[in-house]
């Protein structure tokens, strides 16, 4: 039994305002006491000096296998090398203090179970295993001008498969969850990036998408739905789709509300757009995908905003590629707190991802019997969102009991 003790902190437990003076105490892998008085005896004592302490982070919208933004080019990645690009992105996620992630497509169970096994560094990882698209939609990343050649019309790649019908769906989200998959993933608007698709297209039937709602229920797990579109946010609410990925394009109050009702989630992702819009001629992005992009960005704040007025809860996600531009992930906070309160964007990528993942008072708090994924971190974040794109402020991350960085002297 290994008892480690925070001493002299000022603890956000993910949800309340910030109290001083607490101490954290970790047994083993999870947090026993917060509280004013300090225990008799521990193994490590580690005085914080009135620092800010709180949950590790969760990223609900990650992607470790992310070497590029041509992601139709590193479909042609052989499984090896894309596995050795997830491991160097997930090791960085870590070090950023983010100890859980959610990959909305391509992640799998070895990726999973190199990081439980300590092979490789990475964060706490729940996968989707290859997210499902119908054919021509957002997960189908051929080229129009791509023909292939035995007729059969299939694509299957690194993060994305393509499946027609409410019985391909039904089996094909039998088979991710079979391979371990925590929740499935499906494309149900057009995106910023694929080749073919305008933004304001639906994709899959509701016949479709009731398929893999009532499959995940027998697993008692749930849908995630890539939707723009306002049009493809209020389907998700009305069909049982639990989590809604980007709704970058929600403009309805009644859509919101809706949304709202249902008990459904919205994960923005400002920093992919962010860092597309600045680097797009760096990055080779087409025209017509330029177009998209830059129309999402005239609109995401104005649809977090009408989410906010509905009560909509909001969860925290960076959808980022490119080994150049993952620390951007930090930057997520600052482009959120344009519209919403500091406390309210800790909550989306704390407590508010913890229900997400279905695991509130597991993950993503301090308080007594959750796994100690703790940070340390020299200025009060709710001052300044930006404090997480400074490397030098995190003085401790703590993931599952485990020190992955500790810069206090004990």
């Amino acid at each position: 039994m290994a008892v480690t003790v925070f001493k002299n902190t000022v603890v956000f437990d993910g949800d309340s305002e910030p109290v001083e003076g607490l101490n954290v105490t970790v047994e083993n892998d999870r947090i026993v006491e917060v509280s004013e008085s300090l225990p008799i005896t521990s193994d490590r004592l580690i005085d914080c000096g009135g620092r800010f302490l709180m949950p590790g982070l969760i990223d609900a919208h990650f992607h470790a296998n992310s070497p590029s933004f041509n992601i139709f080019s590193t479909d042609h990645y052989p499984a090896s090398l894309m596995a050795s690009h997830a491991g160097k992105v997930l090791g960085g996620t870590l070090r950023r203090g983010f100890t859980t992630v959610r990959d909305a497509g391509g992640g799998d169970i070895g990726l999973a179970l190199a990081i439980e096994q300590e092979i490789i560094a990475g964060p706490r990882f729940f996968f989707s295993g290859k997210a499902l698209s119908q054919t021509g939609g957002h997960g189908d990343f051929r080229p129009g001008d791509q023909v292939d050649p035995c007729g059969c019309n299939a694509y299957s790649g690194h993060t994305s498969r393509v499946v027609d019908g409410p019985d391909e769906v039904r089996r094909a989200v039998r088979e991710e969850l079979r391979r371990g998959a925590t929740q499935i993933k499906l494309f149900l608007s057009g995106g910023g990036l694929s080749p073919t698709d305008p933004m304001w297209m639906p994709q899959f039937s509701d016949a479709e998408i009731l398929a893999a709602v009532e499959e995940t229920a027998t697993r008692r797990t749930y849908v995630m739905a890539h939707a723009h579109t306002d049009d493809a946010a209020r389907r998700c609410a009305l069909l049982g789709v639990r989590s809604i990925e980007h709704g970058s394009l929600i403009d309805s109050d009644e859509t919101a509300a809706i949304i709202a009702d249902a008990g459904a989630y919205v994960v923005p992702t400002l920093s992919v757009v962010d860092v597309l819009m600045v680097h797009a001629a760096t990055l080779g992005i087409p025209a017509m995908s330029l177009e998209k992009i830059e129309g999402n960005a005239r609109q995401m704040l104005s649809a977090i905003e009408v989410c906010n007025r509905a009560g909509v809860k909001l969860g925290f996600g960076t959808d980022l590629y490119d080994h150049r531009f993952h620390p951007a992930q930090s930057r997520e906070f600052r482009l959120r707190g344009q519209v919403s309160k500091p406390i309210d964007v800790l909550r989306s990528a704390t407590t508010v991802n913890a229900e997400i993942l279905q695991r509130r008072g597991e993950l993503g708090c301090i308080v007594p019997g959750a796994k100690a994924d703790i940070l340390v971190i020299d200025k009060n974040p709710l001052d300044d969102l930006s404090v997480f794109e400074r490397p030098e402020n995190m003085k401790v991350i703590m993931k599952n009991g485990k020190f992955i960085d500790n810069h206090l002297v004990s």
